[in-house]
């Protein structure tokens, strides 16, 4: 006889939590699949919904205002591909105007003052329009930042200053896709 079950072998041992577990777990997941059945739980984010359109085409359908500057230039082309797939937009139904502020700061500061790597910080406000009613559906900031390292070339500090800038920009451009995608999901035109 064991008197205390840590006392007895781990092959001897029984198992009463998981059973109780695997009960709270069934039910759980019950909870959850009954929330989808009348249509007002989950639902994909693509899924097309009565006669609305589907929310590629709502994407599709989004005009983006140029953007000054090579990084402005870059996150306007990643919004313009990601919201097409490379192919041609549709008649614009929603306008995108970002405004972007871009920030250079050094870290990892030598005792001469030399940097040896720097922080490309991206700061980018949006306004989503609707352009029948002119009427501003969304508005937001979204925020990028990159790291490079510092080096005696020129041109390898302006080559890694440049590859900062590009993954600052493709963060925002990613962001912006997400957070916008998912506010038209919901909106119904």
């Amino acid at each position: 006889m064991w008197l205390c079950e840590r006392d007895r072998p781990l092959n001897a041992r029984r198992n009463t939590g998981g059973a109780a577990r695997r009960v709270a777990a069934a039910a759980l997941l019950g909870l959850l699949v009954a929330g989808c059945a009348d249509g007002s739980g989950f639902r994909p984010m693509y899924a097309q919904v009565g006669s609305s359109p589907r929310l590629d085409e709502k994407m599709a359908a989004m005009q983006i205002a140029p953007i000054p500057s090579r990084v402005g230039q870059r996150i306007r082309n990643e919004l313009i591909f990601n919201n097409t797939g490379g192919g041609l937009p549709a008649e614009p139904r929603y306008r995108l105007d970002i405004s972007i502020r871009e920030s250079l700061g050094a870290t990892n500061v030598k005792a001469t003052g030399e940097a040896m790597s720097s922080v490309y910080s991206l700061d980018a406000s949006f306004t989503l329009i609707d352009m029948v009613s002119k009427k501003v559906l969304l508005r937001g900031t979204s925020h990028g930042r990159a790291n490079f390292d510092r080096f005696q070339s020129i041109y390898s500090n302006v080559r890694a200053r440049e590859d900062a800038e590009n993954r600052a920009a493709k963060a925002i451009s990613d962001d912006l896709k997400v957070r916008l995608a998912a506010f038209l999901s919901r909106e119904q035109s």
